[in-house]
């Protein structure tokens, strides 16, 4: 199977590449002759340990770079022990890669290191609707419409393993993914939420949650509950052993609880007198949609914020940290961005991990980020595509780029 042998291959083919590739990752300093001659004097001076040690914490896109100064960096940056060392760098600024097509799964992705797009091309994924999770590095794919072809890849390197097909109904009304992945085992977990109506039965839906262990390689059935005047959708994450899901009312509700959260404890012993709606968690306002994501182990909400006397219209977005079963509102988007995307919809694409959250209209290639640590609201710098029609829809998903990792 591709990507199974040695993905450290797979790396020091996309070093090696033509100049082209390497431009896709746009040059750091106008100031080429300067840095030539620093990067000499430094080769000189420093042995090999302390060199790999320091190229270790360059951004991503500076590596494959450093890999081209001269043969010794390219011997050191393809290195079993330096891709060891990389992974000794405990996190590293997520990247948001953006959909620039309805079809097709191409883009451009944003580093907020370099503040830089970067071609990349994805693998496995065949349209840009797939349900995407990532963790750690690791991203996984799975189409929209059998809902069993499922791939875990790295999209820098492109190693990639199609996993086993998920068990199951793969006509399900709705579904979810979510992954976790071990930043020292590298082992990881996958989970699959699928919703299906109860027939004849508006009220009722049939919520069953799947999942798989990268050690054990195998899918199993956690759980299964009938849902009352509620149902899944296609919002989860894992966070701290813990698989949250989304729900949505079906009707039978108040406003202010069109939106509710479930809590399943992945490790966890439950009884047949157990049910998961018993420690609903209501969403601390009327939303128009809400978006689930795990940072540093805590479990943040990025919601569309709706109107009073009409939730299902958004006057603003707010994010929001889960604190026991109480949900704290660490920021709310001030209005000059909000207006700065223009038409906002309703519903709208956002993710994060590490301290950054990416939100993204559909309605066009305007991103924006948050930095959780300091409170602080940015665009990032402009895509280099643009609208070429009035419906194009643009969405994306962030990931941890990280060069050491594969499935």
């Amino acid at each position: 199977m591709k990507g199974e042998a040695s993905w450290v291959n797979d790396f020091t083919d996309v070093v090696v590449r033509d100049a082209s590739h390497l431009n896709s990752f746009s040059d750091l300093n106008d100031d080429d002759g300067n840095k030539d001659v620093n990067a000499v004097s430094v080769d000189l001076i420093l042995p090999d340990d302390l060199l790999e040690r320091i190229l270790a914490y360059l951004p991503t896109a500076s590596i494959f770079r450093a890999g081209s100064v001269s043969k010794r960096w390219h011997e050191i940056v393809t290195s079993r022990r330096f891709l060891w060392n990389l992974s000794h760098v405990t996190s590293r600024k997520p990247w948001y890669f953006m959909f620039t097509s309805s079809d097709e799964p191409v883009g451009y992705a944003f580093d907020p290191v370099l503040r830089k797009w970067h071609g990349i091309d994805l693998p496995c994924i065949r349209t840009s609707n797939w349900f995407i999770a990532s963790s750690c590095g690791l991203v996984f794919f799975m189409d929209n419409d059998s809902r069993s072809e499922l791939y875990a890849c790295n999209p820098i390197t492109k190693c990639f393993r199609k996993l086993e097909d998920p068990p199951g109904s793969r006509l399900s009304d709705y579904s979810a993914l979510a992954v976790s992945v071990n930043r020292v085992s590298h082992n990881y977990t996958v989970s699959i939420v699928k919703s299906n109506q109860v027939p004849r039965d508006f009220l009722q839906w049939q919520l069953s949650i799947y999942t798989y262990n990268s050690d054990r390689r195998m899918w199993m059935t956690s759980w299964t509950e009938v849902l009352t005047g509620w149902r899944g959708g296609d919002e989860s994450v894992i966070c701290n052993g813990n698989l949250y899901v989304l729900i949505y009312s079906t009707g039978g509700g108040y406003p202010e609880n069109r939106h509710g959260l479930l809590a399943y404890r992945l490790s966890g012993r439950y009884s047949r007198d157990d049910k998961l709606i018993k420690g609903f968690i209501p969403a601390p306002c009327p939303l128009t949609c809400g978006r689930l994501m795990n940072l540093k182990d805590k479990l943040v909400m990025v919601g569309g914020i709706g109107k009073h006397d009409r939730p299902d219209i958004i006057k603003g977005i707010g994010i929001w940290v889960l604190n026991g079963r109480e949900w704290q509102e660490i920021a709310r988007m001030p209005h000059k961005f909000f207006q700065g995307f223009g038409e906002f919809d309703d519903v709208f694409a956002s993710s994060g991990t590490d301290d950054l959250v990416y939100i993204q209209s559909y309605g066009g290639p305007s991103l924006l980020v948050f930095n959780l640590n300091q409170k602080q609201w940015k665009w990032s710098h402009k895509c280099p595509v643009t609208k070429r029609f009035p419906l194009q829809l643009f969405t994306g998903f962030c990931f941890e780029p990280r060069l050491e990792i594969a499935p």
